[in-house]
């Protein structure tokens, strides 16, 4: 991958909802299928995704990464789908020497595949694009402080055309969820969803990182922290040196009552 100079690329956080995204007629998905093309053109995609955590920050290094279907119980329309992306073993290798510098030692996965995580949302946002993808894995049982320590080490790809997204759920309780309410908002996902977004405006990563704590409804929004844990890493992929990183709510809205596909973008 060229090291050129060039406009910096924003930083994504995107919540990727449910499989079928790719066909409910939700406003999310109408969000999506309009975002690619407000976007410039990156040369490259790296997604962080809520589905794969590893001990080590880990990337895929496949030319041609599989799709992953990694849930069960939906329509075979959904297991059909393919997103055939290239992949870009010179930006993972990218990835490694930006991680190494920062003291991790991450590893390179030959063989693992595209989960939905990633495709979900990019089939929507880049279909049949050409464009590049890596994805880079969660860190196992670490902090919302180490990710965003680990994003700012990614801070510099921004500079050589790669846009960063990071793939999870903004509120993400499965259990929660009301499978009947396709319009309606449950109170406390949407004040916990409120104080992100107001957190995020402000470009607060102390109370982010400490959302645990500080955040209302925080355990009922995110019974485990997978799904919000990538929303660190595009945090500090933003901030890069900076203290703060203040960012834009791109959309909002809601399904199932509680599960909010909240988005937001960081620009140079």
């Amino acid at each position: 991958m060229s090291q050129t100079a060039t406009t910096p690329m924003p930083v994504l956080f995107i919540s990727h909802g449910s499989p079928t995204l790719a066909f409910d007629d939700v406003p999310a998905r109408d969000f999506l299928v309009r975002l690619g093309a407000k976007l410039p053109r990156p040369k490259g995609i790296l997604c962080i995704s809520a589905h794969w955590e590893a001990a080590v920050p880990s990337v895929t290094g496949s030319e041609t990464p599989s799709t992953i279907h990694d849930f069960y119980g939906f329509p075979q329309a959904l297991y059909d789908l393919r997103y055939d992306a290239p992949g870009d073993p010179a930006l993972a290798a990218r990835v490694v020497v930006l991680l190494e510098a920062g003291g991790y030692k991450p590893q390179t996965s030959s063989d693992r595949g595209l989960d939905h995580g990633v495709w979900s949302p990019l089939i929507l946002a880049y279909p049949q694009s050409g464009i590049p993808v890596v994805q880079l894995s969660l860190m196992h049982n670490r902090t919302p402080a180490d990710h965003v320590a680990l994003g700012r080490l990614l801070a510099p790809l921004r500079e050589e055309g790669v846009l960063i997204v990071a793939s999870g759920g903004a509120v993400h309780n499965l259990r929660a969820l009301d499978w009947n309410n396709r319009t309606g908002i449950t109170e406390w996902a949407d004040v916990f969803d409120q104080w992100l977004g107001d957190k995020i405006a402000a470009g607060d990563l102390d109370a982010l990182s400490d959302y645990r704590a500080q955040a209302p409804n925080a355990t009922a929004a995110h019974p485990s922290e997978d799904h919000i844990m990538p929303l660190f890493v595009a945090l500090g992929a933003a901030a890069g040196k900076d203290a703060t990183a203040p960012g834009k709510q791109l959309h909002r809205s809601f399904t199932f009552g509680s599960l909010s596909m909240s988005s937001y973008g960081w620009e140079a």
